[in-house]
């Protein structure tokens, strides 16, 4: 059964609280925000900033005409590799506008997104997103999908800071959204096994390798098997 609107909400706060915290007390100097991240092209400090652009997607969201048809979430996170020039530029004109203090920065731009949340919810409903109309349950589920990829991202490109951004509900819950969306596709009986490496190879973090799909997913029913999915990674 797939997480409801609560549930992905409550799970969204938790993971950006979470994230920040780890941000701040990393105390990351402008030399390490400077330099280049896991994500190709991005500095730290950009990735740090593109948190905050990741929630200002929520926060723009708004109400839309009755009988409007939504996207679904696969759909909505199917229009990210189109706009991967339009999301850097975007991402660096806010680094360039909140560098002094990007904690402060993102943690306003999620405090708005979060008031949106509550304007909207807590009910199900469809609203207007920057790229189309989508269910305010998906919309969620995407924001959670950015945070704890970008967490990940983050982790990666910081090794050396104590503890994790990710908190263990949030990287459950977007896994499990990111196999729906495959499942629908094909048809198989899957789950997750290694919620972290699924995340990876969903989101292209990691060149697709079937040995680490076999450990990411397992087959619902003994009898089955995990197929070959390299005709649909990555989902975004």
């Amino acid at each position: 059964m797939s997480a409801d609107l609560i549930q992905l909400s409550r799970t969204l706060r938790t993971q950006w609280d979470a994230l920040v915290e780890w941000i701040d007390q990393a105390d990351l100097d402008d030399d390490v925000l400077a330099e280049e991240s896991a994500v190709t092209g991005w500095s730290v400090g950009e990735l740090v900033s593109h948190l905050g652009r990741a929630m200002d997607a929520l926060a723009v969201c708004g109400p839309v005409p009755p009988g409007t048809v939504p996207l679904s979430l696969a759909e909505y996170l199917g229009t990210y590799p189109q706009r991967s020039a339009e999301i850097t530029t975007v991402t660096r004109e806010l680094d360039a506008e909140i560098r002094r203090d990007r904690v402060a920065g993102i943690s306003a731009k999620a405090d708005r997104a979060f008031a949106t949340l509550d304007d909207l919810g807590p009910h199900d409903l469809v609203v207007q997103a920057r790229r189309g109309p989508i269910m305010l349950r998906d919309m969620v589920a995407s924001r959670l999908i950015e945070l704890v990829v970008h967490g990940d991202d983050l982790e990666r490109s910081l090794p050396g800071i104590a503890g994790s951004p990710l908190e263990r509900d949030a990287l459950a819950l977007a896994a499990d959204e990111l196999l729906r969306i495959v499942v629908a596709r094909g048809g198989w009986s899957l789950e997750v096994a290694d919620a972290r490496t699924w995340i990876r190879l969903a989101a292209g973090r990691v060149p697709y390798d079937v040995d680490d799909l076999t450990r990411a997913l397992r087959p619902e029913f003994t009898a089955g098997g995990v197929p070959d999915l390299g005709r649909v990674l990555p989902v975004v």
